[in-house]
């Protein structure tokens, strides 16, 4: 019997237009080729204005042990944006969202990690709000640290090798967004 929650696990496959073309199996799309896919990126905020950083778990088939934005995904073709969002907090860091703010919506980026797998995804970012204490799932995230949103911006600025390139170039983007005070890159 197959698991419906297997059985949903695709992604949305995009043309370079943005325009949706159907879907493909999760597990079989990240390669040296990957197609141009739907994704989202989000930053976790607490009430203090500082941000969520994960460390992608060592098992992650793209990118493991990076330290990236709070969490990822991808959304499922019949979910829309916000509940994706809202799936991928539960899943990955035990937590309910609340205040999901789009941010970025035309972010796309193309990355290609250490071992040649690449991520090709039309990506929107969205900042959320939690106050809920952390219970990340260890097959999604190997550790987790607050920061305020300076602190990160200076270390990407020192160190961006050591950070996800997605990340390095949202916050580039985010620098020219008008996000609340407390959270300013």
């Amino acid at each position: 019997m197959t698991d419906p929650d297997q059985a949903q696990d695709h992604v949305v496959l995009l043309d370079e237009d943005g325009n949706r073309t159907g879907t493909a199996p999760r597990a079989t799309v990240h390669s040296r080729t990957t197609p141009l896919h739907l994704a989202f990126s989000c930053y976790l905020l607490r009430p203090d204005g500082q941000v969520l950083l994960t460390r992608r778990a060592l098992t992650k088939r793209t990118f493991p042990g990076v330290w990236t934005n709070s969490f990822c995904g991808h959304p499922r073709s019949h979910e829309t944006m916000t509940e994706a969002v809202e799936r991928h907090a539960a899943h990955e860091l035990g937590v309910t969202v609340t205040g999901i703010d789009l941010v970025l919506p035309d972010f796309r980026y193309h990355a290609v990690d250490a071992s040649g797998v690449v991520e090709n995804e039309y990506c929107p970012v969205f900042f959320a709000t939690t106050e809920d204490d952390l219970a990340p799932n260890p097959d999604e995230v190997a550790e987790t640290r607050w920061a305020r949103m300076e602190d990160l911006g200076r270390a990407v600025s020192a160190a961006p090798w050591a950070f996800s390139a997605w990340m390095v170039a949202q916050l580039t983007d985010l620098a020219e967004v008008d996000i609340p005070a407390a959270a300013s890159v």
